[in-house]
């Protein structure tokens, strides 16, 4: 996961709301659904906001994902606050995440520091809600529980790090070199960030505190 630093919600979600202070998300249209879609597709910088692969905007990969699930605060299903754009992987992220309670999210800045991501492609949690997150996400803490992404991590990771000078079989031992890169992968470029680069950001940070 990446911190998500939300902005304000689309003007077309605005002036429905005010024209239906009681209404409901399952009551929009296909236009704020849409509205709604780019704008959290643009501030994440077109990475899904659980997994960190990319995503188009467009309702072929991408979804709108209630951060706390509708069932669990129907007071919230219109909060753009509470909305974030997912990938529609089946059984994983917003396909995995159901109506079951969130511990750690991507609004969360501990989200950044509670996941550790290996060279291998797996990810594990160092709290408890982190490892419950995982679980919920089914983002792939072992092979068994979500190979496919676990072998898609590893391999965009390791492209990513040939990339930017850095062998992911020896490391590299230049902390200066090392930030270097992790602000290169922090830096969106025409307003998007590589797949998977808060994946490798982690990596690296995790070498630097070893």
């Amino acid at each position: 996961m990446r911190k998500i630093d939300k902005g304000a919600a689309p003007e077309s979600l605005q002036r429905w709301t005010r024209a239906n202070p009681h209404g409901r998300y399952d009551q929009l249209s296909e236009v704020e659904r849409r509205d709604i879609r780019n704008a959290c597709t643009t501030e994440q910088f077109y990475l899904c906001a659980y997994c960190c692969q990319a995503i188009s905007g467009n309702n072929t990969d991408t979804m709108n994902e209630h951060v706390e699930a509708r069932d669990l605060a129907p007071n919230r299903t219109l909060d753009f606050s509470n909305i974030v754009a997912s990938c529609t992987t089946p059984n994983q992220c917003d396909g995995a995440h159901g109506s079951r309670p969130l511990p750690l999210t991507p609004l969360m800045p501990e989200c950044e520091t509670e996941l550790k991501f290996g060279i291998n492609g797996r990810v594990a949690g160092l709290t408890e809600r982190a490892k419950e997150a995982i679980r919920v996400l089914n983002l792939g803490d072992d092979e068994k529980h979500n190979k496919k992404l676990v072998e898609k991590r590893k391999q965009l990771s390791h492209t990513l790090l040939f990339v930017n000078g850095v062998d992911p079989n020896e490391g590299l031992e230049d902390e200066d070199l090392l930030l270097l890169v992790i602000e290169d992968l922090n830096t969106p470029k025409d307003g998007r960030l590589e797949p998977f680069a808060p994946v490798v950001a982690n990596i690296l940070k995790s070498w630097i505190a070893a």
